[in-house]
């Protein structure tokens, strides 16, 4: 497994497992148990999934040293503020059944994200966060968040895959030292991924699948990636992507997949903020 050093030292797994969209508690369970078999080290859930209990269980009973694992949840945006975001991550944790997590994320730019942080901040002095970042962020509110708070966010948790890649904001987050970790890194599909024609004449070269090569294409340049899966099979194949590298040729290919637009949504919509915004859940 490679691994990349956070600004604070912790080193994270570049290669996760995400759990978004398994909200069923034993598939869940069944699916991190799978996953840690497999060799994943880094579970990625949050308080707005609905199965941080079913991560906790696999981790108790998955046999690997709490210590060797690095688990990351996120805070929901109705749970935001100073006081609601100090009980809120009290709740993670004990749904979690863990006495501290590796890195705790701002799920989203909205409601009272500064008091949330400085919470966060808080108890990341205290030792019961390892790590503290963001997710969603784009380069203005990320800058605007490092420049008046002590702790630089150590993650920026975005959408980033072949057709999205980010390129500019993370050089700005390369800028501040924060480090970027993509989430749908298969687009969830769309766009024909898995059928890409670019991405398979890449993949014949290595023997590879479409999805190995997009893995392998965002770790190449640095970019953490937490594909999900619930298929064992596919888990093992997702792991896969350290046996091989792509050239110089085969990064300029891809890049030029890059549209530089989401797939998803854009925080700069009035629609979607007013969806997001409206997903009140209490934990």
């Amino acid at each position: 497994m490679k691994y990349v050093e956070l600004n604070n030292s912790v080193k994270m797994p570049i290669l996760g497992y995400g759990v978004f969209q398994i909200p069923d508690h034993e598939e869940c369970e069944k699916c991190v148990l799978n996953a840690i078999e497999v060799g994943y080290r880094l579970i990625d859930t949050a308080q707005g999934y609905g199965n941080e209990v079913a991560v906790g269980k696999a981790v108790k009973k998955c046999g690997v040293p709490r210590e060797d694992l690095f688990i990351t949840t996120k805070i929901w945006i109705s749970t935001f503020g100073y006081e609601s975001a100090k009980k809120s991550i009290e709740g993670s944790l004990q749904r979690l059944q863990f006495d501290y997590l590796d890195l705790l994320l701002i799920h989203q730019p909205f409601n009272d994200y500064y008091g949330t942080y400085r919470a966060m901040e808080e108890l990341y002095k205290e030792g019961k966060l390892r790590a503290i970042g963001v997710s969603n962020f784009y380069p203005d509110r990320l800058i605007d968040l490092i420049k008046y708070n002590e702790v630089i966010p150590a993650v920026n948790q975005v959408e980033t895959h072949p057709f999205n890649q980010q390129v500019k904001a993370n050089e700005i987050m390369k800028k501040y030292g924060v480090q970027i970790q993509a989430w749908a890194p298969f687009a969830e599909g769309k766009n024909n991924l898995f059928g890409n024609e670019t991405l398979k004449a890449v993949g014949d070269k290595y023997n590879k699948s479409n999805a190995q090569v997009a893995l392998r294409f965002l770790i190449q340049r640095g970019v953490s990636v937490i594909p999900k899966t619930v298929n064992k099979e596919r888990m093992i194949q997702n792991f896969n992507v350290f046996d091989f590298e792509l050239t110089d040729e085969d990064m300029g290919a891809i890049a030029a997949l890059d549209t530089a637009s989401s797939l998803f949504f854009s925080h700069y919509d009035p629609e979607t903020v007013e969806r997001l915004t409206s997903l009140v859940r209490k934990f």
